[in-house]
């Protein structure tokens, strides 16, 4: 049976369980959405840039486990999206990017747009930010490199792939190559044994232990194994920021997130001489450890858990390393740890509850918390922080954007349920947020999404509410305003060795913004003006909605390891 090539991809697609693909069309791209048109499971979604459509693909796919598709035409379309596909790559997100491309026979003659070996190269452009990067030369080789591609997407570490689709391979017909999922990718998930019994041994003895949950293990769909573990033996649990929906904010283990904008718990617990530090999912980057704290170390031993080997000891010397999926080294984990207690009578846990609880009576989890319930004005940011989780029912989903919207809902803004705060901070790239809430919305429709954006990120990408608008997708923005980049500004002021320079602007009116862009505007400009039944109006409203809400430019945001981490590095 024969079959246009841009069919069959648009089946691989499907197969995949792909329902959307962001895109902004052009004309190379006309065979692929031909296809689509036809297709019965997948919507191509208009977007207003191809990085807002990156930045989609992106939230739908970490909002539901599943395949991100975003697509541009050749040329500017390419380069458009570079940043949303470095925002995939750096945070370990299965994104498929494809990229039109003019004809093979016009390769090198100086047609409009081309993006091929023989001018502005689209495929050496992505390979630095992919895990693959191809032209698919031959429509004959479709099958194959869709195979391919979704093969490296998948293996390993997650991450984005790209594949350049010349417009006449794509409308040519190839034999109908369709195979199942299973038969092409594997699904296997190793560990050793020697290092998971070594691991539990050590788990077992220790006197002060405790976890580090950080984003491969929401990547592994493994928070119920670590919650396992930690509630068997009485250990805290803190997260690093981006994990920081892995663990329940309010669960008895829990010490909050460590890393930029640590909660003082987790710091206080973290640096105070824990014993055995179990690790699961982290690349121990600058914002997850305080820049590279030395005090991490633990007294006795480091395990280490991720799928990645060439993360093993990197950054901190590991006494045990364990490579793997997360979830599947953490349940045998916990059973051989069962395996080991069996051999010991009357077994005890050495960490009481009533001695964690007893420093955690004795240990505040937040700075400055009387400004949580401060009524002046401007709002104080950590009275907005408080005001939103009291008026958003607990599935809600939250995208947090770069800048010190990441400081203030790290720190201040509870989370309880696996996926529901997500930030791009692998790359942090500004404007993220903003679009990406559009894409977490497709993926969740079912349940409240909002975007927690400082105006200076929403300036780059706010255009995504018309979009929103488009679909009908009641997304909430919550937009800071402060006229000002407030994670420079106050990063100037707080540093002994810069100015404050390129950091302010014009205060700008969102809402009309908004209303312009065919969504509700409401501006807030008193604490409790956000409350539980505007916010049950907002969402019974079903209407994109911005909030923008007048903020106190001058509070310092809680990141002075960032600023001591950039005075190390730039001196």
């Amino acid at each position: 049976m024969k079959i246009k090539a841009a069919d069959l991809l648009i089946k691989y697609l499907e197969q995949e369980g792909v329902e959307y693909v962001f895109e902004v069309p052009g004309g190379v791209l006309e065979p692929i959405n031909n296809a689509l048109y036809e297709s019965k499971k997948i919507t191509p979604i208009l977007a207003k840039h191809e990085e807002g459509a990156a930045f989609m693909a992106c939230g739908y796919a970490q909002v539901s486990g599943k395949l991100g598709v975003c697509m541009g035409t050749t040329g500017p379309g390419c380069t458009n999206l570079m940043t949303g596909v470095a925002s995939a790559y750096g945070d370990s997100t299965p994104v498929l990017v494809l990229t039109g491309q003019v004809s093979t026979s016009t390769f090198g003659k100086g047609a409009l747009q081309e993006s091929s070996s023989e001018g502005i190269d689209a495929v050496a452009m992505f390979k630095p930010l992919t895990k693959y990067s191809a032209m698919v030369f031959k429509a004959s080789m479709v099958p194959e490199m869709i195979r391919r591609a979704l093969r490296h997407a998948f293996s390993g570490r997650p991450g984005p792939v790209h594949l350049n689709l010349p417009r006449d391979v794509m409308g040519g017909e190839i034999d109908l190559d369709l195979r199942k999922a299973e038969t092409y990718r594997g699904c296997c998930q190793p560990f050793d044994r020697e290092s998971i019994k070594r691991a539990s041994a050590y788990l077992l003895k220790a006197e002060r232990p405790a976890m580090l949950l950080g984003n491969g293990t929401l990547l592994s769909d493994a928070a119920e194994e670590a919650k396992a573990i930690a509630e068997m033996l009485n250990i805290p649990v803190a997260t690093t920021p981006k994990a920081k929906s892995v663990f329940p904010s309010d669960h008895p283990l829990s010490i909050g997130p460590f890393g930029l904008a640590s909660s003082l718990l987790a710091e206080k617990y973290l640096t105070g001489g824990v014993d055995v530090f179990l690790t699961v999912g982290t690349r121990f980057t600058e914002w997850s450890t305080q820049a590279w704290d030395k005090r991490l170390l633990p007294t006795k031993a480091l395990l280490q858990i991720d799928i990645d080997p060439y993360e093993i000891g990197k950054n901190y010397p590991v006494t045990v390393g364990l490579v793997g999926d997360a979830k599947a080294i953490l349940t045998e984990i916990y059973y051989e740890m069962k395996r080991q207690i069996k051999e010991v009578a009357d077994f005890k846990p050495n960490l009481s509850m009533a001695e964690f609880n007893k420093f955690k009576g004795e240990s505040p989890i937040y700075l400055d918390e009387e400004k949580m319930y401060s009524n002046s004005n401007p709002i104080k940011p950590q009275r907005l922080m408080k005001d939103l989780r009291e008026s958003l029912p607990r599935n809600t989903i939250v995208f947090v954007d770069a800048g010190n919207s990441y400081t203030w809902g790290i720190h201040y803004f509870p989370v309880y349920l696996p996926r529901t705060y997500i930030m791009g901070i692998g790359f942090a790239s500004m404007g993220y947020a903003t679009a990406a809430a559009v894409g977490g919305k497709f993926a969740a429709p079912d349940k409240p999404v909002v975007a927690i954006v400082g105006d200076g990120a929403f300036l780059m990408n706010g255009m995504e509410i018309a979009t929103a608008v488009n679909y009908n997708l009641p997304v909430i923005w919550v937009i800071l305003n402060d006229a000002q980049l407030g994670m420079v500004y106050h990063g100037q002021k707080m540093a002994s060795n810069a100015h404050v320079v390129v950091s302010t602007f014009k205060k700008v009116d969102f809402c009309k913004v908004a209303e312009g862009l065919g969504a509700r505007g409401i501006r807030i400009e008193k604490p409790g003006e956000i409350n539980p039944e505007l916010m049950d109006e907002i969402l019974s409203s079903g209407r994109p909605t911005v909030l923008d809400v007048a903020i106190d430019p001058e509070e310092p945001p809680p990141m002075k390891y960032r600023v001591a981490a950039l005075e190390e590095i730039y001196d």
